[in-house]
């Protein structure tokens, strides 16, 4: 189901990639299996990698443990953020050498459950290229280079999602909104963009 939902109206459109829009409010249990699938704490490096040729750097992941986790390793579970019990950080510069975000891969110490990649810019024009050279080669390595192949009606890309996301940002009076994303893949796929006093965040989430 591809559902874009602008309060109170809700339109739906049955596609085989499924999408959701959502204003956000400012206001499953774990399965030990989903340990043993899916991406793991070494494939930063083939986000290194790729990025690099776009001259994004990605630093090298640094592991967090203690009570500060929770600022860079925390996941939407049953209406509920949830915090894992390990947690790796890399800083991103964008082409111009220039700080804009980072990218955390938690879960245990074994594997991780979820990645969130956070990138803050003055305006949500500011750095369009290189947030979706970010974002598209964080799906396409921790999830799958599969978006063609599901078929999407409505979006032929990544990035004629997060540009349909902006969009409705934009439509909304730039008030913080959550797209989501089912059925690609095995992950549940986030995205979020939120105003603060100076800049735009926008975060992507990834979970098994």
């Amino acid at each position: 189901m591809n559902k874009l939902i602008i309060i109170p109206i809700i339109v739906g459109i049955v596609i085989i990639i499924s999408t959701s829009f959502l204003l956000v409010d400012d206001d499953s249990s774990t399965s030990p299996s989903i340990y043993e699938t899916g991406f793991t704490y070494y494939d930063i490096e083939i986000i290194q990698n790729i990025l690099a040729e776009q001259n994004i750097l990605v630093s090298a992941p640094s592991a967090i443990t203690d009570h500060t986790i929770s600022e860079y390793c925390t996941f939407p579970e049953n209406g509920l953020l949830k915090t894992v019990e390990y947690c790796t950080t890399t800083a991103v510069l964008d082409s111009q050498g220039n700080a804009l975000g980072n990218i955390n891969i938690g879960g245990d110490v074994k594997s991780p459950i979820m990645a969130v990649a956070n990138l803050e810019t003055s305006t949500l024009e500011s750095n369009r290229s290189d947030v979706f050279a970010v974002f598209e080669t964080t799906i396409e390595t921790l999830v799958c280079d599969c978006w063609e192949a599901k078929q999407s009606e409505d979006y032929e890309s990544i990035s004629s999602w997060l540009e349909a996301a902006h969009a409705f940002y934009s439509d909304s009076g730039e008030r913080n909104i959550k797209s989501k994303i089912d059925n690609l893949g095995s992950s549940k796929i986030f995205l979020e963009i939120t105003s603060k006093d100076n800049s735009i965040l926008q975060t992507l989430i990834i979970l098994k």
